[in-house]
């Protein structure tokens, strides 16, 4: 399969030139199977060109298939839907995974369609839409594909994803604070006073923690939320994002191959970006990790197992 980046940062769209290298659209990846329909994460901004892409094939004629996981419904991550271009198209089928308990998923994706949001409601799209309601521990099949996801610790709630096909695993693990400070439920919890975290709850955190670890076993390649350096953390910590450090510690319980920082900050350049991997590869050289560790951008690919 082909893995490949649409979209890599986290919050807001941030075009520009301190981000032309990396990026700027919100998050998107495309996971491309060798004979299968793609598996699109996460439907952020970098999804409207990934669309204009597919249009150029069986999209563009409506007999395209496709399957969409999102990760959480917050604005960065599904910001980009109404512009994905095959949905437009009258015989293709798309179909929506979340997890989403409280309120009908359709609904929520309705929601932004709103006339007082977007011109177009969700019911004239032309294309086939079908959604999917999941749970943390959910596993199902997409073709050859097999699909597993683990619960993460995000306000709202957010669900980490891994697919298996083609003789390998991408694991996608964005959004998540750290699993040692606090636990972050359905609504954002106030900001505690900068330098001070609450109690832990330690067994719920230790579990989500696990779960998440054998998500992500043997992987051969685990994308990472890593949108805070430890002093932003520190201010942050309600947020409910992770730093690299954080990556590396599941990288390494997990045993992965490969390691994708990202969910970069929207107000971090192409060069603080590169400082970073820069430090964090001689952390695991100096630590003699044995995966490769690479930077989010829009556009790269990485190509696993059977090619």
């Amino acid at each position: 399969m082909k893995v490949r980046f649409w979209g890599v940062r986290g919050s807001i769209p941030v075009p520009g030139r301190s981000t032309n290298r990396y990026g700027g659209n919100t998050s998107c990846v495309e996971v491309s199977p060798k004979t299968e329909a793609p598996i699109i994460i996460d439907a952020g901004t970098g999804i409207r060109r990934l669309g204009k892409q597919l249009m150029e094939g069986r999209f563009g004629e409506g007999k395209g298939k496709a399957s969409i996981l999102i990760s959480h419904t917050h604005w960065d991550h599904v910001q980009g839907l109404p512009f994905f271009s095959p949905l437009y198209r009258d015989g293709n089928q798309i179909s929506i995974f979340a997890r989403q308990r409280d309120t009908h998923l359709e609904a929520v994706f309705s929601a932004q369609h709103h006339a007082a949001y977007f011109p177009v409601p969700l019911s004239a799209m032309e294309a086939g839409m079908s959604f999917h309601e999941l749970i943390e521990g959910s596993t199902f099949n997409l073709g050859k594909a097999r699909v597993s996801c683990a619960r993460l610790n995000h306000p709202w709630t957010a669900i980490a994803y891994r697919v298996d096909v083609d003789k390998a695993a991408v694991v996608y693990c964005s959004d998540t604070a750290p699993f040692t400070d606090m636990m972050l439920g359905r609504a954002f919890i106030a900001a505690p006073h900068l330098g001070t975290l609450p109690p832990p709850i330690r067994a719920e955190l230790d579990d989500m923690r696990a779960a998440v670890v054998a998500l992500a076993r043997n992987a051969d390649l685990l994308i990472y939320d890593t949108q805070f350096t430890p002093e932003e953390y520190k201010s942050r910590p309600h947020w409910g994002h992770s730093r690299p450090d954080d990556a590396i510690e599941i990288a390494r319980l997990a045993r992965v191959k490969q390691l994708v920082l990202f969910h970069h900050a929207p107000m971090r350049s192409d060069d603080e970006n590169d400082a970073i991997l820069a430090k964090y590869r001689g952390v695991i050289r100096d630590a003699n990790d044995k995966f490769e560790l690479h930077s989010a951008y829009e556009g790269l690919e990485i190509q696993l197992g059977d090619q």
